[in-house]
């Protein structure tokens, strides 16, 4: 008997249920406004917590790449520069140290930029002769300073740079746009919160006389509440699985050009899509928000309305 009240229990949610996506399937231009904008507002932080998440793969893929260039004064020679490369490779504090001339870094900014039509118009090469040095990667930041003056300091060297310096900002500016985005899906969520609720609470005003009626006959606010919980459910999943898909289509256009951009450097670096992630949070958490703004819509209009 005990099963057969609970097969009936979860048979009467199953029928609400389906009745309630029903009743979304026919009203297709209220239902579809209602989760373009479920989508959109769900979308935006999945979409900017992706970038972030690749942004993290590029510096974890350079976090050990410290690497210090010096730009050595016009007046040297190759010949010079590459004994003063030779040097500094005895340097107990430097792994290992390659030159590149003057001629080779216009090469190479040629292959790079394509403006060689701009580059052969320049009545001299307007780029120096360049010493790459790769420090010994278990030094501290502050020995690697005090090798990048040393190395500042020789009378060949013009600029000694480190080429960390870029990632280091990198990585403020990523821990700057978590904290941003945490606060966008705070507020996004919070606004998906309202769109549902409002939407439950206009199908409640659209329903008063039936609500009415049902009460008039014995049924309790549970009974009343059961299908306005499912539709906000509905709403929320169907917009979390909306927002997946265009977060999908939005992934796969910029791809391309991601991987031709690496490319271009070298790079082994391959966008993540966190696509099974994002199937899984996406929509539970439109899902957890629509019964959450269906339940304080139901809440705060259902006890008003009684039969008279």
């Amino acid at each position: 008997m005990k099963l057969l009240n609970i097969h009936n229990y979860l048979l009467r949610h199953v029928q609400v249920m389906l009745s309630s996506l029903g009743e979304l399937w026919r009203q297709p231009v209220a239902t579809s406004m209602t989760l373009l904008v479920i989508g959109i507002a769900l979308l935006l932080p999945a979409g900017l917590f992706v970038i972030l998440k690749n942004v993290e793969q590029v510096s974890g893929e350079w976090q050990h790449a410290n690497r210090i260039s010096l730009f050595l004064q016009d007046e040297i020679s190759d010949k010079r520069g590459e004994q003063l490369a030779e040097q500094l490779q005895t340097w107990p504090d430097i792994v290992n140290v390659s030159f590149q001339s003057a001629q080779q870094s216009l090469n190479e900014f040629r292959e790079i930029s394509g403006l060689e039509s701009l580059l052969d118009t320049l009545p001299e090469n307007p780029l120096p002769a360049v010493i790459i040095i790769e420090p010994e990667e278990a030094q501290q930041q502050e020995a690697i300073e005090a090798l990048l003056d040393r190395l500042d300091a020789l009378p060949e060297v013009d600029l000694a740079q480190l080429d960390m310096q870029w990632l280091q900002r990198l990585r403020s500016i990523n821990e700057t746009g978590q904290r941003g985005i945490t606060i966008l899906a705070i507020l996004l969520s919070l606004s998906v919160l309202l769109v549902i609720g409002n939407t439950i609470r206009l199908a409640i005003l659209n329903r008063q006389t039936e609500i009415r009626v049902i009460k008039l006959v014995g049924g309790t606010n549970t009974f009343v509440r059961r299908p306005f919980l499912y539709t906000g459910m509905w709403y929320g999943f169907l917009g979390g699985v909306l927002a997946w898909i265009a977060l999908l289509i939005s992934l796969l256009i910029i791809s391309g050009p991601i991987d031709e951009l690496a490319a271009l450097y070298d790079s082994q670096f391959t966008l993540k899509w966190f696509g099974g992630q994002m199937l899984f949070a996406l929509p539970i958490s439109g899902l957890l928000l629509g019964v959450m703004g269906a339940w304080l819509a139901v809440s705060r209009h259902l006890n008003a309305i009684e039969p008279s």
